[in-house]
């Protein structure tokens, strides 16, 4: 098995545990764990730009947009959610795929829309580093 699949598989099985409440509960449950997972998916992230790969970009989104479910980590991700993901460097990546498309922009609004949440209730990064 390559080293390529074998962070395919990696990361499928992280996006579906955090498509479980049980394990997407768990890994936002401390920073020290968001932080792991987000730190990994935006290493994979800036390496799919001298590889671009529609299939593992599209299990990175979806772990993004599942982690992005949780008000704490929704908020946390408007700092560390790669630039890549927010400018137009996959557009050709994606080019083909409506459907993980449609998922980053849901992200993107997510974590927009959580700015203003946050900014409104005066929670945020600071109170996420306190657990």
């Amino acid at each position: 098995m390559s080293i390529y699949l074998t962070i395919q598989v990696a990361t499928f099985i992280v996006q579906k545990i955090l498509l479980d409440d049980v394990g997407l509960r768990y890994i936002c449950a401390t920073a020290e764990r968001f932080f792991a997972v987000g730190r990994v998916l935006a290493t994979m992230v800036g390496s799919l730009v001298e590889q671009p790969s529609p299939r593992l970009l599209k299990h990175i989104i979806r772990c993004y947009l599942r982690l992005s479910d949780n008000a704490r980590a929704c908020e946390a991700l408007r700092n560390c959610l790669p630039d890549m993901l927010r400018d137009a460097t996959f557009s050709n990546c994606l080019r083909d795929d409506p459907t993980t498309k449609r998922w980053l922009q849901q992200l993107l609004h997510n974590v927009t829309a959580g700015n203003r949440v946050a900014a409104f209730q005066g929670g945020g990064l600071d109170h996420m580093l306190a657990n």
